[in-house]
């Protein structure tokens, strides 16, 4: 029994001495190269660019030219290792390894300092496709290479890949600008239903879900109401009377300043407007108005516009006022209520 032990645990020994063994052949294989002139050298001498680089004077064109050539040698050095037992994409001809010397070359062209930009990614799919089929025009290997013309069916596959990939670059760019539209005019992506009733939202806090009205909107009303109510309330009638009869221009001034302001990081700002619009609510009651406010919107949208409005009630009350050394005295002054609602209307608005 002890002799069969001792023979397992030497099988087992062995195994495990032939197991590690492969492993360090197999890093051996990666890490030294076999001749001077292989894939490994290049990467080798990628690295070695980039450290001298890192050394190198900041301002100096030569830091440039040293990181060119490392960029240089780990194309050609991935290209060299990824293409030499191609994995090819279930499905295409495209190997894997040009996917990922595409992205290199890529990052390259586009990223170097962010790595991975806008440009990095549209164009990555197409580079790969071309790196795929450049191949295709030179025969033999090493120092013996020439040209040649591809047979009839790989050019034919070959410009079904380049034209695919370009359809998907061509996806990607559009999937990017869409959204960087939409993250600089996100007002510009609510009016998209079909109905024609208007949707009221409370001006405080908004009851629709979020992507059901503009914010941005609702941001300027609430700014310019609140801004109202504290030039109008409580001031003399002769005064906010005054202010009325040029409530569209006062508001217009008031909303700009506040877009400026509030909605300085859009892009969108200069499509949004604000309007007033003064009323008398009863023909026998002359001093009683209301006062309606709009946000406008005149940027794109699936309908002519829409604008979102907000409405004021704005009537004289006496007040009593202590004169020192005499009696109290009653003066006329404004009286200021705001709904808490606003109204979403999605067309075009019209100043009456």
């Amino acid at each position: 029994m002890g002799v069969i032990k001792d023979t397992f645990n030497l099988l087992g020994l062995t195994v495990i001495f032939d197991f590690l063994k492969d492993v360090i052949e197999r890093i051996r294989y990666i890490l030294l190269p076999p001749k001077a002139f292989s894939w490994q050298t290049l990467i080798y001498l990628s690295v070695f660019s980039w450290l001298m680089s890192s050394l190198a004077n900041p301002n100096s064109p030569a830091r440039d030219i040293i990181a060119f050539f490392g960029w240089v040698f780990l194309i050609a050095g991935t290209s060299w290792y990824t293409t030499d037992k191609p994995l090819y994409i279930p499905g295409t001809v495209m190997p894997v390894g040009a996917v990922i010397t595409g992205g290199i070359v890529s990052i390259f062209a586009f990223g170097r300092e962010e790595m991975i930009v806008d440009r990095t990614i549209i164009f990555w799919p197409t580079i790969s496709a071309i790196i795929t089929a450049i191949p295709e025009f030179f025969e033999g290997s090493g120092t013996d290479v020439k040209t040649q013309l591809p047979k009839l069916e790989d050019r034919q596959s070959g410009i079904v890949l380049i034209g695919c990939c370009m359809l998907l670059s061509c996806w990607l760019n559009l999937y990017i600008v869409t959204d960087e539209w939409l993250n600089e005019y996100p007002s510009a992506q609510y009016p998209v239903a079909t109905d024609e009733n208007p949707r009221t939202n409370d001006l405080l806090t908004v009851l629709e879900p979020e992507n059901e009205i503009p914010k941005n909107g609702v941001l300027i009303l609430n700014k310019v109401q609140s801004s109202v109510l504290d030039q109008l309330n409580g001031k003399s009638w002769s005064e906010v009377e005054r202010w009325l009869k040029s409530s569209n221009q006062n508001a217009t001034e008031l909303g700009r300043k506040i877009i400026d302001i509030h909605l300085a990081e859009f892009d969108e700002k200069d499509f949004w407007k604000v309007q007033a619009r003064v009323e008398s609510i009863d023909p026998q009651d002359i001093n009683t108005y209301r006062l309606d406010l709009f946000s406008v919107w005149e940027g794109p949208s699936s309908k002519d516009g829409y604008y979102l409005k907000s409405s004021c009630q704005i009537q004289p009350i006496a007040e009593s006022v202590d004169a020192v050394g005499a009696q109290p005295q009653r003066i006329t002054v404004a009286e200021i209520e705001c709904a808490p609602k606003i109204s979403y209307i999605r067309e075009k608005f019209t100043q009456k």
